[in-house]
């Protein structure tokens, strides 16, 4: 597992030209309450900006990948994964680095990870929902609506289970998940998101939905903009389908998630 750290938890910010909302989420970080929890990690894909040099200068230490070349969102949390499994962190915490995931949500999340539901199991993973009871209210374009609930629809088709918010970038992640996440070919290099929530249910990890505060992007580039919302759409519902065929059809990978630590 690599050498053990002081901590239990590893938060993971996946980075690309967000020089001008990441000073702001590295600020709101650097709470008392989060620093005793966890270790931050930024995973700055091949920034263009002063994303990097931000990074290295804020207040408090924080540990910085940087890529020589953009790999993608997807390829920046496997990396990270990697990192927190060779350091032997149990949890991992992901968020983005454009300021829309509050920080108040990180102890609700590590307090979810680490709490028995009624049937006395821990969750795998947990997502933070912008579309349950108790969330914040969150403004969506129709267009995007549409496609959130049609991913919403595939994911119980495929695996009989209703996710509210199949998209979500805010999650946290027990060593078991992160290490079936950290494999060769267990985790989508460009858009991770509904297709790799389908794969965990269909694995057999346990997820837990918690309602989320969360806040609409002021500043910046989405990865969603332009036309890349498009392509994103036709990709990820081949990625579905393509999940559902390996898991359901081929029964290839179902063997490779059994080799659990932490109960």
């Amino acid at each position: 597992m690599g050498k053990r750290v002081d901590k239990e938890v590893l938060i993971i910010i996946p980075a690309y030209n967000e020089e001008k909302n990441i000073r702001k989420v590295l600020e709101d970080l650097d709470q008392p309450q989060i620093r005793k929890l966890a270790d931050v990690l930024v995973m700055n894909d091949a920034s263009a900006d002063e994303t990097n040099w931000i990074v290295k200068r804020s207040r408090f230490p924080h540990k910085l990948v940087t890529h020589v070349f953009n790999l993608g969102y997807g390829s920046a949390l496997q990396l990270g994964y990697k990192y927190a499994i060779r350091r032997g962190y149990r949890y991992v915490i992901q968020m983005d680095a454009d300021g829309q995931h509050d920080v108040c949500n990180i102890p609700k999340i590590y307090e979810a990870l680490t709490s028995k539901d009624d049937t006395g199991q821990i969750p795998d993973i947990v997502l933070c929902s912008r579309y349950m009871q108790g969330s914040s209210a969150y403004p969506t374009k129709l267009s995007k609506r549409l496609a959130y609930g049609f991913f919403k629809w595939m994911v119980h088709l495929f695996s009989g289970r209703w996710i509210t918010d199949t998209t979500t970038g805010l999650q946290g992640l027990n060593w078991n998940a992160v290490l079936y996440y950290s494999k060769y070919s267990h985790f989508d290099d460009r858009y991770p998101d509904a297709n790799m929530i389908l794969q965990m249910l269909l694995l057999g990890f346990k997820i837990q939905e918690i309602p989320a505060v969360m806040h609409p992007r002021m500043t910046g580039k989405s990865m969603h903009s332009g036309f890349k919302p498009f392509v994103y759409m036709f990709r990820m519902f081949f990625s579905m389908m393509a999940v559902f065929v390996r898991i359901r059809v081929l029964k290839l990978d179902t063997g490779s998630c059994g080799d659990k630590i932490y109960e």
